[in-house]
C-alpha cells in the first residue's frame, strides 16, 4: 500500500513541477495540493528508516507551491498599449474611406 501512494506521489509532484513551470497561475495548486496529500499518506506508512522518498517529494512540492504562490502574488502582468499599431489602424481606417469614396465617384462618372 505504501508503495502505491509513493508512486501516486510521484506522479502528482513531477504533475505539480510542470504545471509550476508552466503559466497555468494558481490552477497549478490543484497537483500540488493532492501531491502533499499523497507524500503525507505515504510518509504515514512508511517506516522510520523508508521515509526518505517522501521527505525529498515535500521539499519539491513545497518548492512548487512557493514558486506558483510567489508567481501569483509577485509579478503582475501589464498590457502595453501599441500605439504604432493603433496609427495603422487609424490609417488604414481613413485609406479604406476614400477607397470607397474613390469607387462611388467611379459609380457616379459611368452612364
Amino acid at each position: 500500500m505504501r508503495k502505491t501512494f509513493l508512486i501516486i506521489a510521484i506522479i502528482f509532484t513531477v504533475l505539480s513541477v510542470i504545471f509550476s513551470v508552466l503559466p497555468f497561475d494558481t490552477l497549478a495548486l490543484a497537483p500540488i495540493a493532492l501531491a502533499l496529500i499523497f507524500i503525507f499518506i505515504a510518509f504515514k506508512k512508511s517506516e522510520v528508516n523508508q521515509r526518505k522518498a517522501p521527505k525529498r517529494l515535500f521539499i519539491i512540492a513545497y518548492i512548487c507551491a512557493i514558486a506558483v504562490l510567489g508567481k501569483t502574488f509577485l509579478f503582475k502582468d501589464k498590457v502595453a498599449v501599441d500605439t504604432k499599431f493603433e496609427q495603422q489602424k487609424i490609417d488604414n481606417k481613413q485609406e479604406a474611406k476614400k477607397d470607397l469614396e474613390d469607387l462611388e465617384n467611379l459609380e457616379k462618372d459611368l452612364p
